[in-house]
Protein backbone atom coordinates (compact mmCIF):
# COMPACT_ATOMS: atom_id res chain seq x y z
CA UNK A 1 0.00 0.00 0.00
CA UNK A 2 3.00 2.10 0.69
CA UNK A 3 4.65 1.86 -2.56
CA UNK A 4 1.36 2.61 -4.38
CA UNK A 5 0.88 5.73 -2.33
CA UNK A 6 4.45 6.48 -3.31
CA UNK A 7 4.29 5.79 -6.96
CA UNK A 8 0.98 8.28 -6.93
CA UNK A 9 2.44 11.26 -5.31
CA UNK A 10 5.42 10.70 -7.28
CA UNK A 11 3.33 10.38 -10.67
CA UNK A 12 1.47 13.11 -9.49
CA UNK A 13 4.45 15.67 -8.66
CA UNK A 14 5.66 14.71 -11.92
CA UNK A 15 2.43 15.54 -13.88
CA UNK A 16 2.52 18.96 -12.37
CA UNK A 17 5.97 19.40 -13.61
CA UNK A 18 4.93 18.38 -17.21
CA UNK A 19 1.75 20.96 -16.86
CA UNK A 20 4.08 23.53 -15.99
CA UNK A 21 6.97 23.53 -17.90
CA UNK A 22 4.63 23.42 -20.92
CA UNK A 23 3.03 26.00 -19.71
CA UNK A 24 6.88 27.69 -19.47
CA UNK A 25 8.09 26.92 -22.80
CA UNK A 26 5.19 29.26 -24.30
CA UNK A 27 7.74 31.88 -22.76
CA UNK A 28 10.66 30.82 -24.62
CA UNK A 29 11.02 32.21 -28.24
CA UNK A 30 10.58 28.60 -31.18
CA UNK A 31 13.34 27.31 -32.72
CA UNK A 32 11.01 27.11 -36.00
CA UNK A 33 7.85 26.50 -36.10
CA UNK A 34 7.22 24.62 -32.81
CA UNK A 35 8.82 25.22 -29.02
CA UNK A 36 11.67 22.85 -27.77
CA UNK A 37 10.21 20.13 -24.69
CA UNK A 38 11.60 20.44 -21.95
CA UNK A 39 8.69 18.21 -20.55
CA UNK A 40 10.15 15.08 -22.23
CA UNK A 41 12.50 15.16 -18.99
CA UNK A 42 9.91 14.56 -16.28
CA UNK A 43 8.49 12.26 -18.68
CA UNK A 44 11.52 10.08 -18.76
CA UNK A 45 11.87 9.99 -14.93
CA UNK A 46 8.12 9.14 -14.35
CA UNK A 47 8.70 6.31 -16.78
CA UNK A 48 11.75 5.42 -15.18
CA UNK A 49 10.84 5.54 -12.00
CA UNK A 50 7.52 4.37 -11.53
CA UNK A 51 6.90 2.49 -14.82
CA UNK A 52 5.70 2.49 -18.47
CA UNK A 53 2.04 3.06 -17.47
CA UNK A 54 3.59 6.65 -15.50
CA UNK A 55 5.34 7.28 -18.94
CA UNK A 56 1.95 7.07 -20.96
CA UNK A 57 0.17 9.29 -18.57
CA UNK A 58 3.03 11.75 -18.28
CA UNK A 59 2.77 12.08 -21.43
CA UNK A 60 -0.91 12.00 -22.50
CA UNK A 61 -0.69 14.83 -20.06
CA UNK A 62 1.48 16.57 -22.01
CA UNK A 63 -0.62 16.09 -25.23
CA UNK A 64 -3.48 17.38 -23.93
CA UNK A 65 -1.70 20.63 -22.13
CA UNK A 66 0.24 20.77 -26.19
CA UNK A 67 -3.06 21.23 -27.86
CA UNK A 68 -4.53 23.35 -25.39
CA UNK A 69 -1.64 26.20 -25.31
CA UNK A 70 -0.06 25.31 -28.38
CA UNK A 71 -1.10 23.67 -31.28
CA UNK A 72 -3.21 26.17 -32.79
CA UNK A 73 -2.11 26.19 -36.66
CA UNK A 74 -3.01 22.35 -36.75
CA UNK A 75 -6.14 23.09 -35.32
CA UNK A 76 -7.28 25.59 -37.02
CA UNK A 77 -6.93 22.51 -40.23
CA UNK A 78 -8.19 19.25 -38.32
CA UNK A 79 -9.48 19.29 -34.62
CA UNK A 80 -9.47 15.57 -34.34
CA UNK A 81 -6.14 14.83 -36.25
CA UNK A 82 -4.81 17.41 -33.83
CA UNK A 83 -6.05 16.32 -30.42
CA UNK A 84 -5.37 12.52 -31.76
CA UNK A 85 -1.51 13.27 -32.94
CA UNK A 86 -0.97 15.15 -29.55
CA UNK A 87 -2.32 13.03 -27.19
CA UNK A 88 -0.75 9.71 -29.02
CA UNK A 89 2.84 11.35 -29.46
CA UNK A 90 3.24 12.07 -25.70
CA UNK A 91 1.53 8.98 -24.87
CA UNK A 92 3.86 6.61 -26.89
CA UNK A 93 6.90 8.46 -25.96
CA UNK A 94 6.39 8.10 -22.34
CA UNK A 95 5.38 3.97 -22.59
CA UNK A 96 8.11 4.00 -24.68
CA UNK A 97 10.72 5.12 -22.36
CA UNK A 98 8.92 3.13 -19.83
CA UNK A 99 9.58 -0.20 -21.43
CA UNK A 100 13.17 0.69 -22.60
CA UNK A 101 14.25 1.81 -19.25
CA UNK A 102 12.91 -1.74 -17.81
CA UNK A 103 13.63 -3.62 -20.27
CA UNK A 104 17.30 -2.31 -19.46
CA UNK A 105 17.78 -1.29 -15.98
CA UNK A 106 18.57 -4.50 -14.46
CA UNK A 107 22.13 -4.49 -16.86
CA UNK A 108 23.33 -0.60 -16.41
CA UNK A 109 20.68 2.43 -14.97
CA UNK A 110 22.84 4.83 -17.03
CA UNK A 111 22.72 2.94 -20.65
CA UNK A 112 18.46 2.54 -19.77
CA UNK A 113 17.99 5.88 -18.93
CA UNK A 114 20.30 7.14 -21.70
CA UNK A 115 18.50 4.83 -24.23
CA UNK A 116 14.75 6.20 -22.61
CA UNK A 117 15.76 9.67 -22.71
CA UNK A 118 16.51 8.88 -26.70
CA UNK A 119 13.71 7.26 -27.31
CA UNK A 120 11.47 9.69 -26.15
CA UNK A 121 12.13 12.36 -28.42
CA UNK A 122 12.51 9.68 -31.20
CA UNK A 123 8.95 8.51 -30.39
CA UNK A 124 7.45 11.70 -30.08
CA UNK A 125 9.09 13.34 -33.05
CA UNK A 126 8.29 10.13 -35.51
CA UNK A 127 4.49 10.33 -34.15
CA UNK A 128 3.76 13.96 -35.23
CA UNK A 129 5.52 13.12 -38.14
CA UNK A 130 3.38 10.27 -39.12
CA UNK A 131 0.27 12.37 -37.82
CA UNK A 132 1.07 15.00 -40.30
CA UNK A 133 1.09 12.61 -43.01
CA UNK A 134 -2.66 11.21 -41.97
CA UNK A 135 -3.86 14.30 -41.26
CA UNK A 136 -2.52 17.35 -42.91
CA UNK A 137 -0.79 16.42 -45.62
CA UNK A 138 -2.81 18.91 -48.24
CA UNK A 139 -1.87 21.46 -45.55
CA UNK A 140 1.58 20.52 -45.22
CA UNK A 141 2.04 20.48 -49.11
CA UNK A 142 0.24 24.21 -48.40
CA UNK A 143 3.30 25.39 -46.40
CA UNK A 144 5.85 23.64 -48.01
CA UNK A 145 5.17 25.34 -51.08
CA UNK A 146 5.03 28.69 -49.61
CA UNK A 147 8.59 28.42 -47.21
CA UNK A 148 10.55 27.41 -50.75
CA UNK A 149 10.69 23.88 -50.35
CA UNK A 150 10.88 21.28 -53.00
CA UNK A 151 9.04 18.21 -51.42
CA UNK A 152 6.51 18.32 -48.43
CA UNK A 153 8.94 15.60 -46.89
CA UNK A 154 11.58 17.90 -46.75
CA UNK A 155 9.62 20.99 -45.39
CA UNK A 156 8.27 18.26 -42.83
CA UNK A 157 11.93 17.28 -41.54
CA UNK A 158 13.76 20.57 -42.00
CA UNK A 159 11.41 22.83 -41.39
CA UNK A 160 8.78 21.53 -39.24
CA UNK A 161 11.99 19.12 -36.84
CA UNK A 162 14.84 19.16 -37.84
CA UNK A 163 16.28 21.89 -35.10
CA UNK A 164 14.01 21.58 -32.30
CA UNK A 165 14.50 17.41 -32.74
CA UNK A 166 18.11 17.85 -32.52
CA UNK A 167 17.62 20.22 -29.50
CA UNK A 168 15.46 18.02 -28.08
CA UNK A 169 17.83 14.43 -27.86
CA UNK A 170 20.50 17.23 -27.18
CA UNK A 171 19.25 18.60 -23.86
CA UNK A 172 17.97 14.54 -22.88
CA UNK A 173 21.43 13.67 -23.24
CA UNK A 174 22.89 16.51 -21.40
CA UNK A 175 20.43 15.92 -18.29
CA UNK A 176 20.76 12.16 -18.17
CA UNK A 177 23.07 12.27 -15.20
CA UNK A 178 20.96 14.57 -13.06
CA UNK A 179 18.10 11.56 -14.28
CA UNK A 180 20.50 9.03 -13.16
CA UNK A 181 21.44 10.80 -9.49
CA UNK A 182 17.88 10.53 -8.70
CA UNK A 183 17.01 7.66 -9.76
CA UNK A 184 19.67 6.42 -7.44
CA UNK A 185 18.82 8.29 -4.38
CA UNK A 186 15.25 7.63 -4.99
CA UNK A 187 16.15 3.61 -5.19
CA UNK A 188 18.29 3.48 -2.17
CA UNK A 189 15.60 5.29 0.07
Amino acid sequence: MLDKTKNLVGTALLTALVIVLQCLSLVIPPIGPFRISLVLIPIVVGAAMYGYKAGAWLGAVFGVVVVMTDAGAFLAVNVIGTVITCILKGALAGLCAGLVYKLIENKNRLIAVIAAALITPVVNTGIFLLGCSVFFMDTINEWAAGAGYASAGAFMIYGLVGVNFLIEIGVNIVLNPVIVRILNIVKKS
